[in-house]
């Protein structure tokens, strides 16, 4: 009888390390798998370069650059060029520029990605609003950065040896914590 309850806990401790791996493993899936896209430029991840590239081709490729905002998000976004021709290796500076059309201060996060998505791993950042969240107050107008470079080795590559165009694409959603705040305030409206 002893050895019977032994091996019940035995399998009940295993049971529940086995649940709480999995639900570790499922709040660690997010973080995880955006590394991976980072690293390895999957799904138009773009690179994050420390510093620009020490080899400056005289071949260059056009970068198109597109703009998009959640609708949840009360602001207007758009790029300020839709298109710059660059060499391959050098260092560039897009502007992208949003206002905030509310009357209260609103935080955004931006997502991005470049496509053709095989193009990722030669598209690299130095420095991006992207990075951090951005916050705006009722009726601001800012200008957001990017430094980029495009690595030469784009067109050693023979899958990428053909692209003459990459379009680099963001989106601006609301942060987090303004969706939580706007939920609480939902909710709070509900009740009362």
């Amino acid at each position: 009888m002893a050895s019977i309850q032994t091996k019940n806990r035995r399998a009940a401790l295993m049971l529940s390390v086995f649940a709480a791996g999995m639900v570790g493993l499922a709040f660690a899936s997010v973080p995880l798998y955006q590394l991976f896209c980072q690293v390895t430029g999957y799904g138009g991840t773009p690179q994050i370069g420390v510093t620009e590239t020490k080899t400056v081709t005289g071949e260059v490729m056009e970068v198109r650059f597109d703009a998009n905002t959640n609708k949840a998000l009360p602001w207007r976004f758009k790029a300020v060029q839709k298109t710059l021709t660059v060499k391959l290796g050098e260092s560039n500076l897009a502007f992208y520029e949003a206002r905030n059309t509310s009357d209260k201060p609103i935080t955004g996060t931006a997502v991005f990605n470049v496509t053709p998505y095989k193009v990722a791993t030669y598209f690299n950042k130095i420095d991006c609003f992207c990075f951090t969240e951005q916050t705006l107050k009722p009726g601001e107008s800012v200008q957001m950065p990017v430094e980029f470079f495009v690595d030469p080795d784009i067109f050693t590559d023979p899958n990428t040896k053909e692209v003459r165009a990459i379009t680099l694409s963001y989106t601006f959603y609301p942060a987090e914590k303004e969706t939580a705040e706007t939920n609480v305030k939902s909710e709070d409206k509900i009740k009362g």
